[in-house]
């Protein structure tokens, strides 16, 4: 699915940052998409981009409102209907992450209707998909997979494509999560895809292409996680990568979501994504670490990085704090 910028970023009344991470994600990665944000009374919290109203927007261009903020079950809340209401007046479509479909509202699918405007739920994908096959297809893959899910693989994903670009290599980013699909304008939320089409959904996503040409692909959930490994095994096989980044949040004990759950070792998340990329692609292999080093100090984080180098033979990171150069430099051997 493809999203028409420029962007007004729609944050309502939220009050909690997480809340708007699609909001902020955009505005950091993408702040030529996003023109501007737009709140409602009792909102405390800001993507720190300018703020402006329907009609300004509307002048200035805008041709896509989003819906940047999740609720509690990913609901369309009663007091945002009235601005969303009033960007399908304007001629904005509507993008929305949620889990509720835009369309479930009587007036907001008949408003679009006459105005003429698309809905656009991305949790929803309209595309059909094949199964995968596995077939051997040209072109270079990246995936980043996981300790856990919320470990920096999107992050890792956009901050290598970032470094690449810098460097003019030929390379492309695939989003496969809401949140990527924003910042790229297009790509596929692999989780509501049906089990069956996975890997074909990814295989559709990154298609055969020049030899040279990197595709850099988001990865979802993990292996090791009992509610997403579905979606990992899946995104893996049809991702048929080349290269994988591991990431992994320091000092984190349990699964997110399961506190009973303890975290898997770097080298049973390593060990376990080789098996299951070898599947599609013999030659996969690991070309670095992507550490969350945020609970510790600087000094402290560097010395780990530095324990992993030497524990895995591989260059081991922080992207917020070191860059993943040292990682795209792998990419050349």
């Amino acid at each position: 699915m493809d999203i028409k910028p420029p962007y007004l970023l729609f944050i309502g009344d939220s009050i909690e940052p997480m809340s708007i991470k699609l909001a902020t994600s955009v505005s950091y990665w993408r702040p030529d998409l996003a023109l501007a944000e737009m709140s409602l009374d009792g909102c405390s919290v800001t993507t720190s981009l300018p703020k402006m109203g329907i009609k300004a927007a509307k002048q200035q261009g805008v041709k896509t409102f989003v819906l940047g903020l999740v609720n509690s079950g990913g609901a369309i809340a009663e007091n945002w209907i009235p601005s969303i209401l009033e960007a399908i007046e304007n001629g904005m479509d509507i993008a929305s992450g949620l889990h509720q479909r835009l369309d479930s509202f009587e007036q907001i699918a008949r408003h679009a209707k006459k105005h003429n405007v698309k809905l656009i739920d991305v949790r929803h994908p309209t595309q059909t998909f094949n199964t995968g096959t596995g077939e051997p297809r040209s072109g270079k893959r990246l995936l980043t997979v996981g300790t856990d899910c919320s470990s920096g693989k999107m992050y890792s994903a956009l901050a290598v494509h970032h470094e690449m670009k810098k460097r003019n290599m030929s390379v492309s980013f695939k989003a496969t999560g809401q949140c990527g699909i924003f910042i790229e304008g297009k790509g596929i939320a692999i989780d509501c895809v049906v089990s069956d089409f996975i890997s074909g959904a990814v295989e559709q996503l990154s298609p055969e292409t020049d030899p040279q040409q990197w595709d850099i692909i988001e990865g979802q959930g993990s292996l090791y996680h009992p509610a997403f490994a579905g979606v990992s095994m899946g995104l893996i096989h049809g991702a048929q990568p080349d290269a994988l980044v591991l990431c992994h949040v320091e000092n984190r004990q349990t699964m997110r979501g399961l506190n009973h759950r303890e975290l898997p070792s770097i080298e049973q998340v390593m060990e376990l994504n080789l098996i299951a990329a070898r599947l599609t692609n013999p030659k996969a292999k690991f070309i670095g670490l992507s550490i969350n080093t945020s609970s510790m100090t600087q000094s402290d984080a560097l010395k780990l990085c530095q324990s992993y180098e030497e524990q895995f033979n591989l260059p081991a990171v922080d992207p917020l704090r070191m860059g993943v150069g040292r990682l795209v430099d792998q990419l050349k051997e």
